[in-house]
């Protein structure tokens, strides 16, 4: 090893062969590594694909790296083989032989004409392209192939992997939407006609643009991994496709209500007219019980009962015409609102009604205590007491007359209570302003 050359100390046998050998793996794994990139199912892609945008300039670039590959590979292949026969000639290698080894396997020694790497404008070759020829050394040629075969490899696979996952998803996903848009129509959902349908021109729109900048610029929706070196790192960005996706199941789920609108449409309808039927019966049993209020009870405000609602069975019989032209879009809302509405009205009617009979309601109430106290007194033997005969008879002629006066037939009540409270001698029922000179007393 006291030897020396230009590029260095002067190789021994062992330290050529254990050269070649390594060098020799390394073509072996190269050459793989190509031929694998050259049936890579994404570069037969992009080679036939009419591209587009970011895709486009990245693949001329690739295009230009792949082929100065190739270049680099065969050059490297011939310095292996002159290599190889140099120490092949000998089997005790002699000197100049391994002075000339030396200086192939470690020095520059591989040259490649400098218009090959101008053409291929390979992106991580700087400042070579003016040169009649470049001078590499077998380990530099190997870092640069590494270099350019990583560049080439993840803009390969990342493109394969947008269009092995976007296009077939899009493609299900539009012909879910011409299924959906199918039925969208049977039941009256069309554009112009009902958001959904102007919701399902857009996502029709949307698909097919988003298909076609995918098929022709895929590279445009790849998210490379943020620190990641090996080629490939990142996935597809599915962000239009998920949105759209989104948009379309929202449209379903419109359409399936109003497909159940369609099925309970009939029996919607039917239960409306009863609830709206009640509620004029209720309103019409309003308007009679006021007038007999207003003849059986004196000095009471009765409140006006309205008429039916015009406006609701006007909304009604346009809900059934709705559903004769089977608008089922337009009978959907209209059954939510009028439901609600209808119930609003039923419980108006009640109100009403019960607000109207509230004084028919306070004389029952009046007659039935009076009565009860009847009864009672009765039973312990003080039917026939004056006094309770006396404000009895005339607590019946106020309960019984029309029209009654109910503030003074609840006092003659009271004081019928009272007097029956003092006989039996329970608890004194308050006077609640009864006149003094009324109450039960010596002389009574």
């Amino acid at each position: 090893m006291g030897v020396t050359g230009s590029t260095g100390p002067v190789m021994d046998r062992d330290e050529v062969d254990r050269a070649l050998a390594r060098l020799g793996a390394e073509h072996e794994a190269i050459e793989t590594s190509l031929l694998a990139l050259q049936d890579h199912a994404g570069r037969r892609l992009l080679e036939g694909a009419e591209l587009t945008g970011v895709t486009q300039e990245r693949w001329t670039s690739t295009e230009a790296s792949i082929t100065l590959l190739w270049t680099y590979f065969d050059a490297y292949t011939d310095a292996l083989r002159s290599a190889r026969e140099i120490r092949a000639r000998r089997r005790w290698s002699s000197r100049e032989d391994l002075v000339e080894l030396t200086e192939l396997l470690n020095g520059e020694s591989v040259t490649v004409a400098g218009s090959v790497t101008a053409t291929a404008n390979a992106p991580t070759l700087h400042g070579t392209g003016s040169k009649l020829s470049e001078r590499y050394s077998l380990v530099t040629l190997v870092d640069r192939m590494n270099e350019l075969y990583a560049t080439s490899l993840d803009m390969v696979v990342a493109a394969d992997a947008v269009w092995s996952a976007l296009p077939a998803r899009i493609d299900l996903l539009a012909a879910e939407l011409q299924r959906t848009r199918r039925l969208a129509h049977s039941v009256g959902v069309r554009p112009g006609e009902h958001p959904a349908g102007d919701d399902l021109e857009r996502i029709t729109r949307t698909l097919t643009k988003l298909r076609e900048q995918v098929v022709s610029d895929p590279l445009a929706f790849w998210l490379a991994a943020e620190g990641s070196s090996a080629p490939g790192g990142g996935r597809p960005d599915t962000t239009v496709y998920d949105r759209e996706a989104r948009a379309l199941e929202d449209v379903r789920r419109e359409i399936d209500a109003v497909l159940t609108v369609r099925q309970d449409a009939e029996k919607r309808i039917v239960r409306l007219r009863d609830v709206l039927s009640r509620a004029d019966r209720t309103l019409a049993e309003a308007r009679t019980a006021r007038g007999e209020v207003l003849a059986k009870i004196a000095a009471t405000e009765v409140p006006v009962v309205s008429g039916p609602p015009t406006a609701l069975q006007e909304q009604l019989a346009a809900a059934a015409e709705y559903r004769r032209q089977a608008q089922w879009h337009r009978l959907s809302p209209l059954l939510e609102a009028l439901e609600e509405k209808a119930e609003d009205e039923l419980l108006r009617a009640r109100e009403s009604l019960t607000a109207v009979t509230a004084p028919l309601a306070v004389r029952a109430e009046l007659r039935g205590r009076l009565d009860a106290y009847k009864a009672k007194v009765a039973r312990h033997g003080f039917a026939e007491d004056t006094l309770l005969v006396e404000r009895y008879e005339k607590a019946r002629r106020m309960l019984w007359s029309a029209p009654c006066d109910l503030r003074a037939a609840e006092q003659a009540v009271l004081r019928y209570q009272q007097a029956a409270a003092e006989l039996l001698g329970g608890p004194r029922v308050p006077d609640q302003g009864v006149p003094e000179d009324d109450r039960r007393g010596p002389g009574a």
